[in-house]
């Protein structure tokens, strides 16, 4: 890493979500903090405290560009991203300073990318394919004094699901085979149980910049409500866990609807 001021850039940092709390968890340890989002007016809190705020969609080739030609050098890349594609691309643009800093990448991939989750199965895979890259990358990218995690999250209070809610609401399809059981169903896509769940997103990013921060950091990082189950999960046969996760997400209620 760098021997001067150690520099952060994080995706995905509008106001009351994961990205935030872990830009302001890394600002108060004094690292110099790049923030970013899609909508930079999204981030007026972090602006306020004093931390660098930039435009980046990570959607967008030139977006990219034009943000990494605004950061001068680079140690540790957090991304939130949910699309696989977005990550390489993101990394691509930023991996020059990585080289120069021997800096860090950490890819946040959910632990649903080892646990099945009902009715949000894209979700699921494309968190299992960030994972799998994340693996690789470790490994492509250690020669060159990289390190990379995956950082495995679990139940965090944010505004994940209540943005979900407000600009893609859920239903089941016409003639769906859960028909049955459609208010369950719906309540399910919609989270309705996990929503309250979780551990404050303050109390997480300080555990998870804690963790990051280390003179060696582990390769992967289990944090939020429920992470320690996930974990344990990859170490039991496979679907020792679906009675939880069944009740956990209301597919319990489903199956009996369905059945009767």
């Amino acid at each position: 890493m760098s021997g001067s001021k150690r520099t952060v850039l994080i995706t995905g940092c509008s106001d009351g979500g994961l990205g935030a709390a872990l830009a302001v968890a890394f600002h108060d340890t004094g690292l110099q903090v790049y923030a970013t989002a899609r909508n930079a007016s999204k981030m007026s809190h972090l602006s306020s405290l004093g931390i660098k705020t930039l435009t980046l969609d990570v959607l967008s080739e030139s977006s990219i560009a034009a943000c990494a030609a605004q950061v001068p050098s680079l140690d540790i890349l957090k991304q939130f991203d949910i699309n696989v594609w977005s990550h390489l691309a993101v990394t691509q643009a930023f991996l020059p300073h990585l080289l120069k800093s021997r800096g860090m990448i950490v890819n946040q991939t959910s632990v649903v990318s080892t646990t099945a989750v009902p009715f949000q199965s894209a979700y699921n895979a494309s968190k299992a394919a960030m994972a799998m890259f994340s693996d690789s990358q470790r490994l492509e990218f250690e020669p060159f004094g990289i390190t990379v995690v995956d950082l495995k999250t679990g139940a965090v209070s944010s505004n994940l699901i209540k943005n979900q809610k407000e600009w893609t609401p859920v239903s089941l399809p016409e003639g769906s085979i859960y028909e049955p059981a459609r208010e369950a169903v719906e309540a399910a896509m919609r989270n309705d149980k996990l929503g309250n769940a979780g551990m404050p997103a303050s109390q997480w990013a300080e555990e998870v910049v804690g963790d990051l921060l280390k003179k060696k950091p582990p390769m992967t990082i289990w944090r939020g409500t429920r992470a320690g189950l996930g974990r344990i999960g990859t170490m039991f046969p496979h679907g020792m866990l679906d009675g939880q996760m069944k009740k956990m997400t209301g597919l319990d209620i489903v199956e009996k609807m369905v059945k009767n």
